[in-house]
């Protein structure tokens, strides 16, 4: 018997990835505001400042392009017009799964409910759930960008307990975060398997599973972990 009536996860770089080219999305920004494209997407993500900002997504990416744009000498563009753009041509519904989650998600439903908790919109997130062929499989699917608080607050996961019938303990919450997933996670009492996708330790949070793939999941919902 397993030790959880429910299972929650992230989505984003956990149940499934992007697969759009980066190449084509960078460029076409730059097309779409009429500027000459300088430097290359790894150069954006490099110049970024630690872990996305959910509540001002265009304000994060585009303090990277003003960076980049300082390094190139390419200070008259404007560095928010380029996230605009940049996020205007990202195609949500162009995901996979990741590995093991098609078999993570058959061993969740068969131990009781199943959810998801997203920090993402519902314009944005609910495309990547229909290409997945997934849209129908959840009990619950929680929207934090549409609430007043998203992870790390408590609230999103207070919302999926509350529509699932669940208690905190009872529930497992899988995602790859450890500062939006697993600290959210733990701040709604919910124990937590954190999807380690990069190479580090988890201090100082203490997730209490550590993955390395969805596959490794089943094992912990029938007790062998």
């Amino acid at each position: 018997m397993s030790a959880f009536d429910a299972v929650l996860f992230d989505l984003d770089e956990t149940l499934c990835r992007r697969t759009q080219d980066t190449a084509a999305m960078y460029a076409a920004a730059f097309e779409h505001v009429d500027v000459t494209p300088f430097g290359e997407p790894a150069d954006l993500w490099a110049a970024l400042d630690g872990p996305p900002d959910h509540d001002d997504w265009t304000g994060y990416i585009g303090a990277g392009f003003a960076r980049l744009a300082a390094q190139h000498g390419r200070t008259d563009v404007d560095p928010l017009a380029l996230a605009a753009a940049l996020r205007e041509s990202v195609d949500d519904a162009a995901v996979e799964f990741t590995e093991g989650a098609s078999a993570a998600l058959d061993s969740a439903a068969a131990c009781g409910a199943v959810g998801i908790v997203t920090n993402g919109p519902k314009v944005r997130q609910e495309p990547k759930l229909r290409t997945l062929g997934v849209a129908d499989r959840f009990d619950s699917v929680v929207y934090a960008d549409d609430l007043r608080r998203k992870k790390p607050h408590a609230l999103p996961f207070h919302r999926a307990l509350a529509e699932l019938g669940v208690s905190a303990e009872r529930a497992l919450y899988v995602g790859n975060s450890l500062t939006y997933d697993v600290a959210g996670a733990q701040n709604a009492g919910v124990p937590v398997a954190w999807l380690r996708t990069e190479e580090g330790a988890a201090d100082p949070y203490a997730p209490e599973y550590v993955i390395d793939s969805l596959s490794e999941l089943p094992a912990i919902l029938e007790g062998e972990r």
